[in-house]
């Protein structure tokens, strides 16, 4: 039987939750929930509804104040973060041919139905594939040069964060990233058995709302 997968507030509520708890550093950079004004201003923008599972996050959350590591390889965006990062694409790719993929290349550099809505440390974005076809609303990555990348890529975002908050109130990783500690009660994702960050200890992250 396949799992049940969480919608995205749930998986939120959760992730909140442990973040309460254990990390308050963390919690402290989520932002707000986004307005209905706000989304409906980015929709006019890119031309499309935002998918649903983002919606239904940015009413948790509009993204993250700051760039955080609260989940494994990706910074959430606020509403105006993904309008900018959109329109910039947008103008890049339209100026550099970038809207059709290369004889080398399975994706294009961009495509007008990728919502970016997160980003990685070195910009990086991640995209939620609006095209149509068989595998709606699943994730991928548009870097700096080639190709999008959907290798491997997670069915949709509420799978994302379901993974994110079963490793945090469960255990066991996202992947091939797990939840540590830094010094300073930062949350941070690594490889297993990792010990340091930045010559600064980690310590696995507690399991669960028990005691730290």
């Amino acid at each position: 039987m396949s799992q049940q997968i969480l919608p995205p507030s749930e998986s939120w509520r959760r992730i909140d939750a442990w973040l309460a708890r254990h990390s308050a550093s963390g919690l402290a950079v989520l932002n707000p929930p986004a307005t209905a004004d706000e989304v409906r201003d980015a929709e006019q923008v890119l031309g499309i509804q935002l998918p649903g599972d983002l919606a239904e996050s940015l009413r948790c959350h509009n993204g993250l104040s700051t760039w955080a590591t609260l989940l494994p390889e990706q910074s959430p965006l606020p509403v105006s973060g993904i309008v900018d990062r959109w329109q910039t694409r947008m103008d890049v790719a339209t100026e550099n041919a970038g809207l059709t993929a290369r004889p080398w290349d399975d994706e294009p550099w961009w495509h007008p139905l990728w919502v970016p809505w997160a980003e990685s440390a070195d910009g990086v974005a991640q995209v939620i594939d609006q095209r149509p076809g068989p595998n709606p609303g699943r994730l991928g990555w548009a870097g700096h040069g080639g190709g999008g990348d959907f290798t491997d890529s997670w069915p949709g975002l509420a799978h994302l964060l379901h993974a994110v908050a079963q490793a945090l109130h469960e255990g066991g990783g996202v992947r091939d990233l797990h939840p540590y500690l830094t010094k300073e009660g930062g949350l941070w994702w690594d490889e297993e058995d990792s010990h340091a960050l930045n010559g600064q200890p980690l310590r696995p992250a507690p399991i669960g709302l028990g005691l730290s």
